[in-house]
Formats: structure tokens, C-alpha cells, sequence
């Protein structure tokens, strides 16, 4: 099926910041980048984490994505750098038209593994997404439930 939902990194503006507040995940992050912006940050200027989707000019899916460094990978085999997915979410009224999947398709475009918090209730999105569940290691995950993609050749890192 083709993607038509086509994913942009969002500027970090205040109709951005605004738009932000629909969000049911909207929090210290948000607020921060709003206080930046408020102590003169050009607008536009700062590199967003956050990429999103538009429907006409509204915002209606969004999600932040962060590249991890390998030297703190202890979730792939081999070590290697990352990206983090949080924050994913469509708003209600634009769910099940394949937003999300847009989302998901884009961090996995960058063809390194991807890592997830599966919020509750969220997993079977995650699976038909083709991530999968980590074997929980309670130092590392302390009460979250990481899902991973990995890309051909990459493995889950299994403790010693």
C-alpha cells in the first residue's frame, strides 16, 4: 500500500507549540521548548526531535525521534547507534487511516533498529508494525515495556 501520509520534521514555532496542545502526551517537553522560545529562540531555527503529520495545515500525528549513540546501546546485538521512538500519537478522529503507520515507516526508513515504550493497550499496534517485544531485564527497563525493530542482521543484546 502506498504511504500517503507524507512525515515532516515540525519547526519549533508557536503554532507548532500550539497545535502541541491537542496532544494528550503533551508535557515537560513541550513547555520547555515553549520557554526557549519565549527567551527569543528564532523561530524555526532549532532542531526539532519531533516530526509529524499534516492533515490540510492541522497537525494530527506526531512523534519524537532521537538518534542514541552506540556507546549507550545495551539493547542491540551488535551494539550499535539507535533511534527512539516516544511520544507517537494521532489524534483521535484521524486514527486507523494509517498515520501511525506512516510514523513507524519513516523512523524505520533510517534503516537502524528502532526502540519504543509501548505505552499500555499499545502493543498489537507495535507487533503489526513488526516490532517485538524485548525480554525484560529489570535493571535496564525499570517498569517499561521496550519494543524493538531490527533491521536484517541486528539482534536483541541478551545479558550475559
Amino acid at each position: 500500500m502506498m504511504d500517503l501520509h507524507e512525515v515532516v520534521r515540525l519547526k519549533v514555532n508557536f503554532k507548532t507549540l500550539e497545535e502541541f496542545e491537542n496532544f494528550r502526551e503533551y508535557g515537560q517537553q513541550e513547555l520547555s521548548m515553549k520557554e526557549d522560545l519565549e527567551e527569543n529562540i528564532v523561530e524555526n531555527d532549532s532542531e526539532s526531535p519531533f516530526y509529524g503529520v499534516y492533515f490540510g495545515n492541522k497537525l494530527v500525528g506526531r512523534m519524537s525521534l532521537y538518534q542514541i549513540d552506540k556507546k549507550f546501546d545495551r539493547y542491540f546485538e551488535p551494539p550499535q547507534d539507535y533511534l527512539e521512538l516516544w511520544k507517537l500519537e494521532v489524534l483521535p478522529g484521524y486514527q486507523g487511516k494509517g498515520i501511525g503507520n506512516a510514523l513507524v515507516n519513516f523512523a524505520k526508513s533510517h534503516g537502524v533498529p528502532v526502540k519504543t515504550n509501548a505505552r499500555q493497550r499499545s502493543d498489537d499496534f507495535w507487533i503489526k508494525q513488526g516490532f517485538e517485544a524485548l525480554t525484560y531485564q529489570t535493571d535496564r527497563d525499570r517498569g517499561e515495556n521496550p519494543y524493538v525493530w531490527l533491521p536484517e542482521g541486528v539482534s536483541e543484546q541478551l545479558e550475559e
